[in-house]
């Protein structure tokens, strides 16, 4: 990789200039249709979002929630979506954009298409970068050397759970961001998983100078706000999501989408 920018590292590094955070979304390839998420993708764009992470389906998403396997079991059992469709999303969603898009996926589809193979295609079709929720630091060297060998950015994930010899081993290997993983929690405790949230940030930033992105189970403008006050990036996945599976019409969800990503746009711009 060389030593220029990455449009990844320039995006967020904008929004920064601009007082705010960044606004990531998470859409799954494939769902609910292919073509459908193609457009959800760059309608999450349209409305506000300055990076997508296109999430490839697993048949096993033990990390994710019950709304993104609902999305996921459609992905792969009704419409079969393969690598391939993944990395025309990531294709057409950044060509229509002009924006950074990442994929996010476990390790094992990787690892069975190859390192090296998946590197170069990912790259070939403008992809920012690979998050690897379950790939351990220590048995990366073969993915992180095919990823900067293509200019891609290696994002790790930290939870609350990270003691702080481990948050700075995680960080010195990753590049991007750092996604810093925890939960929203019920109407009542948000305050406290908040803080919670905020210390694991103000805990990251203390083992590298690369930006932290939180994703909290965020799904409305006043939560944006209150992430984007300690965060460089707030990620949103379920809401985007959830707005797909409401709606029978792909046209109907689309309005859906873009219209969430105005609001959380508009969150991440009134944070302090």
């Amino acid at each position: 990789m060389s030593g220029t920018i990455t449009l990844l590292e320039q995006t967020i590094a904008d929004a920064r200039a601009e007082h705010r955070a960044a606004l990531v979304a998470y859409l799954p390839a494939g769902f609910p249709t292919v073509d459908g998420g193609i457009e959800a993708v760059k309608a999450a764009f349209e409305g506000g979002a300055d990076v997508v992470e296109v999430g490839l389906p697993h048949s096993d998403p033990v990390l994710d929630g019950p709304v993104i396997q609902t999305a996921d079991d459609i992905a792969l059992n009704k419409n079969h979506v393969r690598i391939a469709d993944v990395l025309r999303t990531v294709r057409e969603g950044h060509a229509a954009s002009g924006k950074p898009v990442l994929v996010m996926t476990y390790w094992n589809p990787v690892d069975r298409y190859g390192a090296e193979r998946f590197a170069a295609d990912l790259a070939d079709a403008g992809g920012a970068g690979c998050i690897l929720p379950d790939l351990p630091v220590e048995e990366s060297d073969v993915w992180r050397k095919a990823a900067q060998a293509h200019g891609l950015a290696t994002v790790f994930v930290v939870a609350p759970s990270s003691r702080d010899e481990r948050l700075a081993r995680i960080t010195a290997a990753g590049s991007g961001f750092v996604y810093a993983a925890s939960l929203m929690g019920v109407t009542g405790t948000r305050a406290s998983v908040g803080e919670q949230a905020a210390g694991l940030v103000a805990r990251t930033r203390a083992t590298t100078a690369l930006p932290v992105c939180v994703g909290l189970g965020v799904s409305n403008a006043q939560q944006a706000a209150e992430v984007a006050s300690f965060a460089d990036g707030v990620i949103v996945g379920s809401a985007f999501v959830q707005r797909l599976l409401d709606h029978e019409e792909l046209s109907d969800g689309l309005a859906a989408v873009r219209s969430l990503a105005a609001d959380l746009a508009e969150g991440v711009r009134r944070a302090p």
